[in-house]
């Protein structure tokens, strides 16, 4: 009997909860949801926050599916984001191609991407800016290293015929 007294009780409760929940969630936060069958740039963001959620294999079927899909503004901004995202192969080159086609198509459908495609392209491009002046860098790196070594190697073969060379004798009346 305490059992059902117990979940009746509780039943009134637990719905006033599960109401009170459903309530905060329905109000309106400020940002427009996003559905997936939408193509917007806003959609377009939401994709990029959710390709860090997941493993490497899916971002690879990933790649495929959208490879494989029509080729409209949407899905090559898409594509582009995932082709210079940190954690897959990268491959900016391709990803500006793709961009610069939304950027330069004077179709309706494009418009919308123009300022999305713009900022990532821009970033995409500075980040080969960078990785060039790193690899400079690296190079200049490895010279110095070289050098330095072909150095040491030319201080320590004076240092051997240093040793080899038999001392002088001074002469009695001679000072130093």
């Amino acid at each position: 009997m305490s059992t059902k007294l117990l979940s009746s009780r509780s039943t009134p409760s637990a719905l006033l909860l599960v109401v009170a929940l459903f309530g905060c969630s329905a109000l309106p936060n400020g940002k427009k949801p996003v559905h997936i069958e939408e193509t917007t740039p806003e959609a377009a963001l939401g994709y990029y926050q959710g390709l860090a959620r997941l493993t490497l294999a899916e971002l690879g079927r990933e790649r495929m599916v959208l490879v494989a899909v029509p080729q409209s503004p949407y899905t090559q901004v898409r594509l582009a984001m995932l082709l210079g995202h940190p954690r897959v192969q990268q491959d900016l080159g391709k990803a500006l191609v793709l961009l610069d086609n939304v950027l330069k198509s004077s179709d309706s459908a494009s418009a919308p991407f123009h300022p999305l495609a713009r900022q990532i392209a821009d970033n995409y491009l500075e980040r080969l800016k960078l990785e060039a002046q790193l690899e400079k860098q690296g190079q200049q790196l490895k010279d110095s290293q070289r050098r330095t070594s072909e150095l040491q190697d030319k201080l320590d073969s004076l240092a051997d015929i240093e040793r080899t060379l038999t001392p002088r004798t001074r002469a009695v009346g001679s000072k130093r």
